[in-house]
């Protein structure tokens, strides 16, 4: 697969390569042209180009599909509008697929993406996940991507722990997690230790800030978890996959 992110969009060549783009109409469905799902249709403006370019978490990707296997239970949290959900939905069917998100304006988004795609295997959880329940503020920023809990936040969302979740049955046991939370991940792992203790999932897990970073691994070791970097965008930024030993 190309991966387009290695032009940068602040560069010259990144500018020129983008520029044709600006002139494609938001809402418009294109096919995604490369990758595990090449062929599934995608929203124009839902989220940048790389996604429906095929270019997104190259490696990512691979690994994903690799390990994603029928009849399967995957949870994507941090689900944005939707890319690792449809790959999820299309690698585990006849298996399900939860998808967890707090941002309105993404739910709308993910929802619409199942749909173009006729995806029935997939139950959206309009929730962030962390390690208490109840509500919180949630902190949005223009590209949709990037929000999170944060207490000068402009968002009310409600939240909720994956343990809680699954003792109230809402949610079946998982055989694999990705998670993309931007810095909520160690107390998102906190309040799922019961499911990661007894279920043993594969995680897929992105990291934001080294002291996060370290702490989550500290305590994914802790419950005899095996952790390999996958890649390291910036000192600040790694994913990982943790499996269990």
């Amino acid at each position: 697969m190309i991966d387009f992110s290695v032009v940068g969009s602040d560069t010259f060549a990144g500018k020129i390569i983008r520029l044709p783009f600006r002139f494609l109409p938001r809402g418009m469905t294109v096919p995604i042209l490369q990758g595990p799902l090449r062929g599934k249709k995608w929203i124009l403006g839902s989220q940048r180009h790389a996604f429906w370019l095929g270019g997104y978490e190259t490696r990512m990707q691979t690994l994903m599909a690799r390990e994603l296997k029928k009849g399967r239970t995957f949870y994507d949290i941090g689900a944005n509008v939707g890319f690792y959900t449809l790959l999820g939905s299309f690698c585990v069917a006849p298996g399900t697929v939860f998808a967890f998100e707090p941002l309105p304006a993404n739910v709308e988004f993910l929802k619409r993406h199942l749909s173009i795609n006729h995806v029935k295997n997939v139950q959206v959880l309009q929730l962030a996940i962390s390690d208490q329940i109840g509500t919180a503020k949630f902190r949005a920023e223009p590209t949709g991507a990037m929000g999170q809990l944060n207490s000068s936040g402009d968002v009310d969302v409600n939240m909720s722990t994956i343990d809680n979740l699954l003792a109230l049955r809402e949610i079946l046991p998982p055989d694999c997690v990705k998670m993309d939370i931007e810095g909520a991940e160690c107390k998102a792992l906190i309040g799922a230790r019961a499911c990661f203790q007894q279920h043993k999932p594969v995680l897929f897990l992105a990291t934001h800030g080294k002291e996060i970073h370290d702490r989550c691994c500290d305590l994914l070791r802790s419950w005899k978890y095996k952790v390999e970097i996958i890649t390291r965008e910036t000192p600040d930024r790694s994913d990982m996959i943790a499996t269990p030993t």
